[in-house]
């Protein structure tokens, strides 16, 4: 920051039915970075529509600091909602919004936030991204937003996040841009976290591209398992998100991937784990949750039937087999 610049307050607005793991994942991120951090720390506040709390998504809450007031210029306004935010009142939030747009704070949306910004026509013309499950939904009502299948987007306020560890990513971001790299890889140390999605988002090749072939469809699928490889989704629940039969989409991966869906997301998966643990000090029990593998036992029995060899053997640590 430079001289005479406010430190940056960092203001939460919890709406009823919130993500309580996005936002408590966007919530440790700053409070690390308060406590390792050289400087003034970020101020940072919890408010909802009229100043009482809230219930998210697992029936709980968190204590808030007030209601909705007046927006400041260094406000980073984090919006956190839930998945009925499309069947709520959004005209007191959506008039902060705009007001704190106009006077240049920062808009931040988690898990589904980003259909509170497009309502309030905060997103025409942009980038956004968010929750899968409302992917479909959210293309037919705002054709006019540039909706990515990315995890999260850095480009320009507002910014988005579709739940989960994204939005550790989305603050590990605001904190490498606010104050250090440094600082933002300390704070990931601290929750043991390696930032998957930041390599994904900043180095990933478009699934269509690598395979040769242009179906959009199928493309978005595709970029759908790749960006969802740590909690694997159904078959079902992919051809739901792009309007189209389970039996069309087994179809669809014959025709193109000579595979079943289930059998290309696996190796899609696997082939990240093998990228895991050659470029990554990831632990292997780590890598095997990060890819969507529920136990180390079939991790392992997986990946040495794709590459011949353990996750341990690749590693060079064959006494732990």
């Amino acid at each position: 920051m430079t001289a005479g610049t406010k430190t940056p307050r960092f203001t939460f607005i919890l709406m009823p039915g919130y993500s309580a793991l996005s936002f408590t994942h966007a919530l440790v991120v700053l409070q690390l970075a308060n406590k390792h951090g050289e400087g003034a720390p970020f101020e940072i506040r919890v408010l909802s529509e009229d100043g009482t709390p809230v219930t998210d998504a697992l029936g709980g809450s968190f204590p808030i600091d007030g209601p909705l007031d007046e927006p400041q210029r260094e406000d980073f306004v984090v919006l956190v909602t839930g998945d009925d935010v499309e069947r709520q009142n959004l005209s007191a939030v959506s008039g902060f919004l705009r007001k704190a747009e106009r006077i240049g704070a920062t808009l931040c949306a988690l898990y589904t936030g980003a259909y509170v910004l497009a309502k309030a026509g905060l997103l025409d013309g942009k980038r956004a991204t968010i929750h899968w499950e409302k992917r479909q939904a959210f293309m037919e009502e705002f054709p006019e937003v540039d909706l990515t299948e990315y995890t999260f987007t850095s480009s320009a306020s507002p910014y988005c996040s579709s739940g989960g560890t994204s939005a550790i990513d989305l603050m590990l971001f605001h904190i490498s841009q606010l104050r250090s790299e440094k600082l933002a890889n300390l704070v990931a140390g601290f929750l043991n976290y390696t930032s998957i999605r930041v390599i994904q988002h900043s180095a990933r090749i478009q699934a269509a591209d690598r395979v040769g072939f242009r179906h959009p469809k199928l493309s978005e699928i595709l970029a759908l398992m790749e960006t969802n490889l740590e909690e694997p989704l159904r078959p079902s629940d992919l051809a739901k998100t792009v309007n189209i039969s389970t039996r069309q989409l087994e179809r669809l991966f014959r025709r193109y991937l000579s595979a079943t869906p289930k059998k290309y997301y696996t190796d899609l998966r696997l082939q990240r784990a093998q990228q895991l643990l050659l470029q990554t000090n990831m632990t292997v029990t780590a890598v095997g949750v990060a890819c969507g593998f529920n136990t180390a036992s079939h991790f392992s029995r997986l990946f040495r039937a794709r590459f011949g060899t353990s996750p341990h053997r690749l590693r060079g640590d064959p006494e732990k087999d």
